[in-house]
């Protein structure tokens, strides 16, 4: 699941995680510091150093830094078992991940609107110039995601938007 920052990705996924049995999230990690209110396990919250030395070691599905902070965030390797993956990821990420498993579903999250977005992110405690930088790099990711992604979903009502997503995961699951 990708989209851009803003759009409610992480609550969607929380959701689905409830509704679809079988499902694993990989939690990725990060250098940047944890948000006032973010929980310790939304991510691996590791110095710099640490993340680049297991992104030397190819322990990254996929990974990317964020010009904005410059903090590094990644996916990493999975090891296969009976479950279905779900990634949080950003476009970035979604792009590394479809080259590497063409097969991967990438579902594209947007938000109803610019306005939205931009309430989201000051919601969560992003400064002014944050969400100017995040909205306009938003737009450019919004349109190569919809470009990429097999399946786009507006996130206007959380009930549904996650309904939405657990419809796409059963029938891909069904297809197989």
């Amino acid at each position: 699941m990708s989209g851009p920052g803003g759009v409610g990705k992480g609550t969607v996924v929380a959701r689905v995680l409830q509704v679809v049995p079988d499902l694993w999230l990989s939690r990725s990690w990060t250098t940047r510091p944890r948000r006032t209110g973010e929980p310790g396990d939304a991510y691996v919250f590791v110095d710099r150093a640490t993340f680049e030395e297991r992104l030397a070691g190819g322990g990254f599905l996929e990974w990317n830094e964020f010009p904005a902070n410059g903090a590094l965030y990644g996916t990493p390797v999975i090891e296969p078992d009976d479950r279905d993956v779900l990634l949080e990821i950003e476009l970035n990420g979604a792009r590394q991940v479809k080259t590497r498993y063409p097969d991967a579903v990438l579902i594209l999250v947007v938000a109803p609107s610019q306005e939205v977005q931009e309430q989201r992110l000051r919601g969560r405690g992003d400064d002014e110039d944050s969400v100017a930088r995040r909205i306009a790099l938003g737009q450019a990711e919004q349109r190569e995601g919809e470009r990429l992604a097999d399946h786009v979903v507006v996130n206007d009502d959380l009930d549904r938007a996650a309904a939405e997503v657990a419809g796409i995961i059963d029938a891909h699951r069904a297809g197989r």
